[in-house]
């Protein structure tokens, strides 16, 4: 983990390519694409929603703060693992999210909820992977971010 007291900064570049020509001379006269930029990483291409006119193809806000959710997460809960002696062999997610539009067409997220699948190379430590969930919340800077809640609900390997 990083150094107490640290400060790291990131840096990316969001580039509009929606213009169809007009601007935003009208609410459905402009497409919602953006490029996503960081140096040394490959262009991510993004939009709004569906329902809010955007790319269903493309990644959306919402996907990509579920994303970084559920990798914090991971990236978290494998740190702890190791700290606490436990051996993960395998770790995947199903992330969702519930956002709500206010009447002021303002959004939010009210929670969102993990379902990490840990596998593990002494099952007989179950109990403990399962209890490091907390501890890897606590540890994940993202999820200590934002101000809604982050569930987590192990599910039982495949």
């Amino acid at each position: 983990m990083g150094r107490v007291g640290s400060r790291h900064a990131y840096a990316l570049t969001a580039e509009w390519t929606g213009n169809r020509g007009a601007g935003t001379t009208g609410y459905r006269d402009y497409g919602r694409d953006v490029l996503l930029r960081a140096d040394g990483k490959p262009d991510l291409l993004a939009s709004a929603d569906v329902p809010f006119r955007g790319d269903g193809a493309r990644w959306n806000p919402e996907e990509l703060l579920l994303a970084a959710l559920s990798e914090c997460h991971l990236l978290s809960y494998l740190h702890v693992a190791v700290k606490h002696g436990v051996v993960v062999t395998g770790f995947s997610d199903r992330a969702t999210g519930e956002m709500e539009v206010t009447d002021d067409e303002a959004g939010r997220f009210l929670r969102v909820d993990l379902h990490p699948r840990v596998e593990l190379a002494d099952e007989s430590q179950r109990a403990l992977a399962d209890s490091l969930h907390a501890e890897a919340n606590r540890l994940c800077f993202i999820a200590n971010s934002v101000s809604f809640p982050v569930h987590h609900h192990p599910e039982a390997p495949r």
